[in-house]
């Protein structure tokens, strides 16, 4: 049988000396790991699988830097399993196989499960994931799984199914600081950090721990022994880092929430953040102004009738300025749309039409609304006893649009806000006009 040698995180080799900060400073105890303290509370599941080597397949979901990682290492270190590690992005799907069918054979042979953790699981497509399924199932293996996007959409239902999931959470800049002040005393340099330099690296990593270390490995780098780093050394050592943001991933459609729940709260200002965040981390302009063309009428509709049209307008703009010249027409119209009067009612008048027309689609329409351009479909009755609005006192004359068997219903309520108000007022004048006629006619 070809067998492949996988380089285990439990093997003893070689560390290298010149190996980046944040591996050299990576936890090696349950205890050194900072910011996870629910997910690794004395008793809770995680733990308690760590504790006893006991485990049931698993998938870490959190942020870049938050840990993953290091806690997959840490079993790795210590369980008696076989620990089979490889990256999604590196290894290809005829490595993996081969990797399940010694785990297969272990298995049956020796009744010893393999440990296979997968970083980046995303990064495998739904039918290379298929892959895993009996395996999981036979208990072959047992699969951790890290992955920054939400599993809900990046993993297969079936393999989600079949493991529990943890999530992980960012860290605050509390916990950031702690690591970096037990980074520097592995530096082989005398540094220290003011104050407002610590904080600043607090800020600038995001929640990252290793982005965080990679910062510090930077700035140390090109000190002297003895330097003290400022905020201002900082600042002028690191290049300006792009804005946490994935325009594929979880953070795209989490901001794009966060913009369009803000219009809709008629809050401008928290609006106009959200925009900024996306604008600035590089976000396709026309991917907002698609989304500000719904959300005028989806969230204002016929409240404000002038809103769509500002919104096509800014399409234009945005057209034909182009980034950055139209991140003012974004804004502009993102403060009409979010101080604009609100209302959903032409969205839940669709729904309800969409309901009937879904279940009806079977009804024909009535003979008397048919159009009728031949001598053959007059004479079957196509458009006999329509009545032709202009024809008749205040051009309005009721009669059933609906297919007969149908009964009226009413779809579209005017709210009570903005424009709405006017056509309430033409509906109402409406029906008034129709009652009248049936009580005239007998209708």
């Amino acid at each position: 049988m070809l067998m492949i040698k996988q380089l285990s995180i439990i093997e003893e080799t070689s560390r290298p000396s010149d190996m980046p900060l944040a591996e050299r400073c990576r936890p090696h105890h349950l205890a050194d790991i900072k910011g996870q303290e629910n997910l690794l509370s004395p008793g809770s599941t995680l733990r308690v699988m760590i504790e006893t080597d006991d485990f049931n397949s698993f998938i870490l979901w959190g942020p870049p830097g938050s840990g993953k990682t290091t806690i997959a290492k840490l079993i790795g270190k210590q369980t008696r399993h076989a620990f089979c590690p490889f990256s999604a992005v590196l290894t290809k799907i005829g490595e993996v196989k081969q990797l399940m069918e010694q785990a297969k054979f272990r298995h049956h042979t020796a009744n010893k499960k393999t440990i296979v953790f997968v970083d980046e699981i995303h990064r495998f497509n739904k039918s290379q994931q298929d892959a895993f399924l009996s395996y999981v199932e036979s208990g072959a293996i047992i699969l951790i799984g890290a992955t920054t996007e939400n599993p809900s959409f990046e993993v297969i239902p079936a393999l989600l199914s079949r493991c529990q999931l943890f999530v992980l959470e960012s860290l605050s800049e509390k916990h950031i600081a702690e690591i970096i002040k037990r980074a520097l005393s592995t530096i082989p340099k005398k540094i220290s950090l003011t104050e407002d330099g610590l904080n600043l690296l607090c800020n600038k990593a995001a929640g990252d721990a290793r982005r965080a270390l990679n910062d510090l490995e930077m700035i140390c780098r090109y000190a002297e022994n003895g330097d003290e780093i400022t905020a201002e050394i900082i600042n002028n050592s690191l290049n300006k880092r792009s804005l946490f943001y994935d325009k594929r991933g979880e953070e795209h459609f989490n901001l794009i929430s966060a913009f369009q729940k803000s219009i809709r709260g008629s809050d401008p200002q928290a609006a106009l953040y959200w925009l900024a965040r996306m604008v600035e981390a590089g976000e396709d302009p026309l991917y907002i102004t698609r989304r500000l063309v719904r959300i005028a009428t989806e969230d204002i509709g016929l409240a404000d009738p002038q809103a769509i049209v500002q919104a096509i307008a800014v399409k234009d703009a945005v057209h034909f300025l182009g980034m950055p010249e139209a991140n003012t027409a974004l804004s502009q119209l993102t403060i009409y749309l979010a101080t604009a009067p609100k209302s959903n009612s032409t969205e839940t008048a669709y729904s309800r039409a969409k309901n009937d027309a879904l279940s009806t689609s079977h009804l024909k329409v009535p003979l008397s609304i048919r159009n009728a351009p031949t001598k053959l479909m007059k004479d079957l009755g196509y458009s006999k006893g329509y009545r032709y609005s202009h024809d008749h006192e205040n051009n309005y004359s009721y009669q059933n649009y609906l297919p007969e068997s149908l009964e009226e219903k009413t779809y579209y309520t005017p709210s009570q806000f903005g424009f709405e108000k006017e056509i309430k007022k033409r509906l109402d004048w409406w029906r008034k006009l129709r009652e009248q006629q049936e009580k005239k006619t007998g209708e």
